[in-house]
């Protein structure tokens, strides 16, 4: 009993250690992006996400942007009324991906828009407490292509987050996400989906019809 005891109380403390550690190297400050990247993609969650993803299109930092995790019912229009000074990039250089619904979503929706334009490099854009979980997810499906984090810092999330209860509470559940992520991608294999694609049956070929009788 006492063996367990302790065992439990270890496992408690190493959890609370690692947690500090992950909140610790949660950005409080939105970084300086040197360089620039085949492409960008921005996970959808927060309309600063979208207006810091275009503002780096805008800027030459990537040749062509993809904003996944897009609600069905949203389209260009709505999204370019966010950053009306560059409404025009949305007709010619951002794509929009509605099919996922989480996380590894985008992953899958990035690995197959990376493979369509053969991006190489990647600056991912996200919110500064997302970006660990973002970041493995998409290493773990795009292990080929280079990945530049850019954590979008909103100004609740620039305070320590041992001040707000309320950021307390939003890394502490984030970081257990990340912890499940970790044990999940360690024993998933990367399904290439483009081979997925080529390998699926293809309809068997219409046969002409024969001579009338």
């Amino acid at each position: 009993m006492l063996a367990a005891l302790g065992l439990g109380g270890l496992a408690v403390v190493a959890f609370l250690a690692g947690f500090v550690a992950f909140a610790d190297r949660v950005p409080r400050r939105e970084v300086a992006l040197a360089g620039t990247a085949d492409g960008i993609v921005a996970l959808t969650g927060g309309a600063s996400r979208v207006v810091d993803a275009v503002e780096l299109l805008a800027s030459g930092r990537g040749r062509r942007l993809l904003i996944t995790g897009v609600h069905r019912t949203t389209n260009s229009s709505e999204l370019a009324r966010n950053v009306p000074d560059f409404e025009r990039l949305f007709a010619c250089c951002i794509d929009l991906d509605h099919e996922a619904r989480n996380t590894i979503g985008n992953a899958v929706e990035t690995r197959r828009w990376t493979n369509d334009r053969g991006v190489r490099s990647l600056v991912v854009v996200t919110s500064s407490y997302h970006m660990p979980r973002a970041m493995a997810e998409l290493g773990h499906r795009l292990p080929e292509v280079a990945l530049i984090p850019y954590p979008v810092v909103t100004p609740a999330r620039a305070e320590p987050w041992w001040s707000s209860a309320a950021n307390a509470r939003l890394l502490m559940t984030e970081y257990v996400k990340y912890i499940v992520a970790l044990a999940r991608i360690r024993i998933e294999p990367v399904v290439d989906l483009t081979d997925v694609a080529q390998r699926r049956p293809r309809p068997p070929a219409a046969v002409p019809p024969g001579p009338a009788t």
